[in-house]
């Protein structure tokens, strides 16, 4: 029964294959892989356990609203209380503000970093041995100035950016480093230097414009997610004592602004009352010198209480009168201070006027003026925010002068009808001396002066206390409290991250390495790049002998080339004739395997049993008998083509002794024009006459990139194996015999892939997992 021959074809789900290959593609080199890892591992450890720590300190604010909490004076007086508008997003611009973080660089001397070195790098610590002071103005440091400083028991042994070294004596006076050093320093005399000596340390002077804009860089403020009034401060930083002096100082700083800023309408109110309060008491004197005059001059010492009904008409139109005058004299206060007041200051609030509408016009304007005060100092001048401001200001004000101008016009009115009420009643007095009406003139008027001293002063009291009494618009919840775990470096972060990089790192050389090599290495790029051409088989890299005649039967050697025999007649398609078979065997270039290849297919037909020739049809550069004994000067397919009486069996030589039907034709002399040999008829009669006497005509032929012989000659072939090799044939020269194949210059064509090498599991590539010996052989 004849054996069904068969092809190694593994053409399965291309995904999967070539999801494997990727795999083994990098499975291969896990040594790599894992120094690699173990290399970073030690790293992650060592920069774990030595980098800097850097800790989140935090604190939590409460901003108030000291409108709803309960007063010390009675809700009826507003002055000095006044009402904040919440606005989170504006407490957060002013705890950023340039303003309030000058006020903490300055307190904390944050212009001046100290580090020192331990663990291999500077890290940065909150007070150190010594005080460092900068002599330097501010307008000649431009940039963040660095300077190593060590203690000895000679002095101070200081290092600039330059290198340049310095060494101060700790008794020299600071007045004699001005032109040395832009610094001067100093150590407590109570300390021992000895504690702190060949320690390293780092100094860096920094703008305080810099200064003010790295603190407010590494500032975070957050808000409450429930949407509460709470805002929570964040800093990160290496020295926790310096985070939490850092958070407080903010939080003192806001409070403090929070305070001044709600204490100056209860401040302007009191200049203006005071003010005022000085005039009255002036024209409260002239009054009553002026009676005290008036009475000596007239001879007057008691006015009789008159009696009747008429009297006291009198005296409560002379009452209403005189609420009356005190409504318009403080109308007109009010009058002349808006009138006056031309940068939008506060106003006085609530100075006693009836008029509801009005006071509640000043406090409104008090609030729009105590905003622009309070945005004036981050933003600026002609900013939209205060541009805004300013136009409500001037509309407010407009609106509380036209609302005093229509309530002057009411009380004039009332003023009007009180004083016809008036005349009424005086014509009831009109017995009574002349005198007593003057002396009542003047005491209404310092009645009048009076009631407005009184009221004033009540105010000034009570605009005093409020000023005292100024409550905290801030609420500290939780004072900057550090995190007792570092925030970097984590383990949970630190370890996965180098062990990332020590995967990424053989990742990328092998990645890199793989995209700049052009070389085929197994069958799949083969079947990748041209999948309309076969590949018959993939020959194994054989690292001792090359010839299939001296190694045993069952080794690699002979098993592959056996199946290559099996694969190649199934590409001859095995019909029952009684010519042999021409298979010609070629390659692009040199050194691809194409002569050692031909040998061993031959001698692998001859171990079957049949008649074999191998010929040696590369008539420039004959190769086949370097696989033999035979010298290479023996007459052969040249002598044949040239000369007419050279017969065909002349040339044919028994090359092994082990195979009996084995022949071999040597290519013979060198001639001149090989191509003008091969395509005499003499080469047809030679292939006719080889098919006539043997089962197989073997030609080991020359590459096809650089002669021509090989396509003079395909055409007496019936199959043509194209040898490419793993890790020399380039991936371009597929090309050459993909358009080869396509324009049928060679026929019945396929790929035989030589000098594959092992994989990481001991087996060579798919098609020899099955079980070869553990014999070396070189192809």
């Amino acid at each position: 029964m004849k054996e069904t021959p068969y092809i190694l074809d593994f053409k399965e789900d291309d995904e999967p294959i070539a999801f494997r290959e990727l795999v083994v593609k990098y499975l291969k080199h896990w040594p790599w892989f894992l120094v690699s890892c173990v290399l970073f591992l030690a790293l992650g450890y060592a920069y774990e356990k030595y980098a800097p720590k850097i800790y989140t300190t935090e604190a939590k604010i409460k901003i108030l609203d000291n409108s709803q909490e309960a007063k010390v004076i009675p809700k009826d007086v507003p002055i000095g209380n006044q009402n904040l508008k919440l606005n989170l997003e504006n407490h957060i611009e002013v705890l950023k503000s340039n303003q309030l973080l000058n006020k903490v660089v300055n307190e904390l001397d944050l212009d001046v970093s100290y580090y020192e070195f331990r663990n291999f790098s500077f890290q940065s610590i909150a007070h150190s041995p010594f005080v460092v002071t900068k002599s330097i103005k501010e307008d000649q440091l431009e940039k963040p100035l660095a300077f190593e400083i060590r203690l000895s028991t000679a002095g101070y042994h200081i290092t600039d950016e330059t290198g340049k070294k310095f060494v101060v004596p700790y008794e020299v006076s600071a007045a004699s480093l001005k032109d040395i050093l832009p610094f001067t320093i100093s150590i407590s005399e109570t300390m021992n230097v000895l504690m702190f000596k060949d320690k390293k340390y780092k100094v860096v002077l920094h703008p305080k414009r810099h200064a003010a804009a790295y603190l407010a860089e590494d500032l975070k403020i957050a808000t409450s997610e429930k949407q509460s009034d709470v805002l929570t401060l964040s800093i990160k930083g290496q020295s926790t004592n310096l985070s939490e002096s850092i958070l407080n100082t903010i939080v003192k700083n806001f409070d403090d602004d929070g305070i001044k800023d709600k204490q100056l309408i209860t401040r302007r109110t009191l200049e203006i009352v005071d003010a005022r309060f000085n005039s009255l008491s002036q024209e409260l004197d002239s009054i009553e010198a002026g009676k005290e005059g008036y009475k000596i001059a007239e001879d007057l010492s008691y006015i009789q209480t008159d009696a009747g009904a008429s009297l006291q008409r009198k005296s409560e139109t002379e009452t209403e009168l005189l609420k009356l005058e005190t409504q318009i004299s403080l109308l007109g206060l009010l009058d002349r201070t808006v009138s006056n007041e031309a940068e939008y200051n506060l106003l006085p609030a609530d100075i006693g006027l009836a008029n509801s509408a009005l006071n509640a016009m000043v406090e409104k304007y008090n609030e729009l003026a105590r905003e622009r005060q309070k945005l004036g100092s981050s933003l600026q001048p002609g900013h939209p925010k205060l541009v805004n401001l300013s136009e409500r200001l001037e509309f407010s004000k407009q609106n509380i002068l036209s609302t005093v101008k229509v309530y002057k016009s009411q009380l004039a009115i009332s003023r009007r009808q009180l004083d016809k009420q008036k005349n009424k009643a005086d014509l009831s007095y009109a017995e009574l001396p002349e005198k007593e009406r003057v002396l009542r003139s003047i005491e209404r008027q310092q009645a009048i002066k009076e009631n407005l001293y009184l009221l004033l002063l009540k105010k000034r009291e009570e605009a005093a206390i409020d000023y005292a009494s100024t409550s905290s618009s801030v609420k500290v919840i939780d004072y900057a409290i550090s995190s007792i775990k570092p925030f970097w470096p984590k383990k949970a972060l630190v370890y996965p991250l180098f062990l990332a990089l020590g995967l990424m790192l053989p990742f990328m050389f092998v990645l890199l390495r793989s995209s700049f090599d052009t070389k085929l290495h197994d069958r799949a790029e083969i079947e990748r790049l041209n999948p309309e051409i076969p590949t018959l088989i993939e020959i194994p890299l054989f690292k001792a002998e090359k010839s299939f005649a001296k190694v045993p039967v069952g080794s690699s050697l002979s098993e592959a080339f056996r199946i290559l025999s099996v694969n190649t007649d199934h590409l001859l398609g095995m019909q029952e004739t009684d010519i042999g078979k021409v298979i010609c065997v070629t390659s692009a270039i040199k050194r691809e395997g194409k002569t050692l290849l031909a040998t061993n297919l031959s001698l692998a037909y001859a171990s079957m049993g049949k008649r074999v020739l191998l010929v040696g049809a590369d008539l420039r550069n004959p190769q086949v008998h370097s696989y033999t004994a035979l010298d290479k000067n023996v007459p052969g397919l040249s002598n044949y083509l040239k000369d007419q009486w050279f017969s065909f069996y002349d040339g044919i030589q028994s090359g092994f002794e082990n195979y009996p039907s084995h022949n071999i034709y040597l290519s013979g002399k060198i001639p001149n024009s090989a191509p003008a040999l091969l395509s005499h008829k003499r080469f047809a009669e030679f292939i006719d006459k080889a098919k006539q006497e043997y089962d197989y005509v073997i030609l080991d032929t020359a590459p096809t990139m650089l002669v021509t012989d090989t396509l003079l000659i395909s055409k007496y072939a019936d199959a043509t194996l194209f040898v490419v090799r793993s890790g020399l044939t380039d991936k371009k020269l597929l090309q050459f015999s993909k358009e080869l194949f396509k324009n049928k210059k060679l026929k019945n064509m396929a790929y035989v892939l030589n000098g594959v090498g092992k994989t990481k599991n001991g087996n060579y590539n798919y098609g020899y997992a099955y079980g070869y010996d553990n014999h070396e052989y070189s192809s």
